[in-house]
């Protein structure tokens, strides 16, 4: 693969467009909202964004369920504007990613309208359809008798979202295509087409969501990487330059089929994998979404140790660190947020390993100063997700600076709470949360050594220590999310150049670490 030269120093900053800032007070953000807060997003030391879906749809999923790949939503603004963001971003040598819904399309796109017709056409085989309106696969979730068609169609989450026709691996029944059928190449050459077009526009490239989900009975995802190897040759003849990065969390698939980068995601099943382990491996009441007990790596009171993530990491740090990069994440869309979890001091530690770890970060909007998650009643699909898309807290004015717009027109409502952290409040605390994260980016960019390379090797990781140092070229890395006091001996002289929590500085030695986070650089 080509080597992308911006991703090297890279910090993506994650915006969920209805949520971030309303420009013409409709109660909705915009793109004319991101526009004239790039400054912002500029001052954090991100160069780089990342937006949720922009294109037309019903908004039954929140934008997953696209209408129109080629329009931008009416509520966001037009293709103009989009293209406007597009200039204003490469102006101050910024990079976009639009967000790439492959899988399904919303059941009002026309191609789905034209394959629900009973005669026969050109995108008939654009979607899954069974042969009867009363034969449903076994093991695919499937609708019938919505539409005049003598079948039933296969579906990715909600009935709004009918699966795009990839093909199957196993062909077991008539209505099935193969993965190398003209109708599978029909479904790619469709998207590929998509991407092209937003491509010639000067977007920089795509989030791809539910990548690994393309082709049906998937053993191993064989067949869903050798159609990402055809997209992506075909793009990358015209766009070479073009980036992607997946919604798989696995880099030993994403990577080695043409993805630049892999999120590093939750996968809490079959005992959880790494990023579950630091972050997420809780019992929770999946009523309320309270936390029974919570032993990841990163909370105080664990006693887990970060065996458990390194065991799965490193294995797949080493087979792909020279195909591209395993991202860490602060946050998502799709997340509860973790300060719902967290204090204050456990997730400067938490972002101190994100923004120090090889590959892309990405920072989800708010999280740099400490937004609360929100129970609030779902909104477009939203459910136990949508506590974490509410409205950027811009400042104390009118919805949190928001929208000027009326309060009952806003997209989610604002956190009321009396003591909202704002972005105004935390450039007015010298030791907010916002300071720390603009520090760690900053370092980031100052030194190639803690950027994007994939340049890691663990220093110190023990089975009964929270302890754990990694090394990144001259610079040490040294985290404790631990009350208890611990000790590091080091193999030379350093000084401690960033940090937070309590240690004391000894030659060769760090003694009485508690609840840390340290960056040394070695001393020449």
């Amino acid at each position: 693969m080509k080597k992308i030269e911006w991703l090297e120093d890279a910090v993506f900053y994650e915006i969920y467009p209805q949520s971030f800032y309303d420009s013409n007070k409709d109660g909705i953000g915009d793109i004319q909202g991101i526009i004239e807060k790039l400054d912002y997003v500029e001052s954090l030391g991100c160069n780089a964004i990342w937006m949720n879906p922009c294109f037309d749809s019903p908004f039954r999923d929140a934008g997953y369920d696209v209408r129109d790949y080629k329009k931008i939503a009416s509520r966001y603004g037009t293709n103009s504007d989009l293209e406007e963001l597009v200039k204003k971003m490469h102006e101050k040598n910024m990079h976009l990613l639009l967000d790439l819904v492959p899988c399904h399309t919303s059941e009002e796109h026309p191609w789905f309208l034209e394959s629900a017709k009973q005669e026969r056409n050109s995108y008939s085989q654009r979607y899954i359809w069974t042969n009867g309106a009363f034969d449903k696969p076994n093991n695919l979730t499937a609708v019938g008798g919505e539409y005049e068609r003598n079948g039933t169609y296969v579906i990715s989450f909600f009935n709004c979202q009918p699966s795009l026709n990839y093909g199957f691996s196993k062909v077991t029944e008539s209505w099935q295509c193969s993965t190398n059928s003209k109708e599978a190449y029909a479904t790619q050459d469709a998207i590929i087409e998509v991407m092209k077009y937003w491509l010639s526009k000067g977007v920089d490239g795509f989030r791809v969501d539910m990548a690994a989900c393309l082709v049906k009975n998937d053993d191993g995802e064989v067949g869903t990487q050798a159609a990402w190897k055809r997209m992506f040759g075909e793009v990358r003849k015209e766009y070479p330059n073009a980036v992607f990065v997946s919604e798989w969390s696995n880099p030993t698939r994403a990577l080695k089929c043409g993805f630049n980068m892999d999120f590093y995601l939750d996968h809490g099943w079959n005992g959880g994998n790494g990023y579950h382990h630091l972050l997420r491996d809780q019992d929770i009441d999946l009523n309320t979404y309270q936390i029974k007990k919570d032993v990841s790596y990163f909370k105080t009171e664990s006693k887990q140790s970060i065996l458990p993530f390194l065991k799965e990491y490193l294995s797949n740090y080493k087979e792909t660190k020279e195909d591209g990069y395993i991202s860490f994440i602060t946050d998502n869309h799709d997340m509860i947020r973790i300060t719902k979890f967290f204090s204050l001091e456990e997730i400067k530690i938490i972002y101190g390993f994100i923004f120090t770890m090889p590959g892309v970060p990405f920072l989800y909007y708010g999280d740099e100063i400490g937004m609360r998650y929100l129970e609030i009643p779902t909104k477009e699909g939203g459910y136990h997700r949508t506590g974490s898309r509410t409205p950027m807290q811009w400042n104390h004015t009118k919805n949190l600076g928001f929208s000027s717009g009326n309060k009952e027109d806003l997209y989610l409502p604002v956190d009321e709470k009396h003591s909202t952290i704002t972005v105004e409040s935390a450039l007015e605390n010298p030791n907010s949360l916002y300071y720390h994260v603009q520090k760690l980016i900053s370092f980031r960019h100052a030194h190639k050594d803690l950027q994007s390379i994939n340049n890691f090797k663990v220093y110190y990781a023990k089975k009964n220590s929270k302890l754990f140092a990694y090394k990144r070229g001259e610079f040490l890395i040294v985290l404790s999310p631990s009350l208890n006091e611990e000790n590091l001996k080091l193999d030379g002289e350093y000084e401690v150049i960033y940090s937070v929590g309590k240690y004391n500085l000894e030659f060769k030695k760090i003694k009485n670490i508690t609840q840390a986070f340290l960056l040394l650089k070695r001393r020449k």
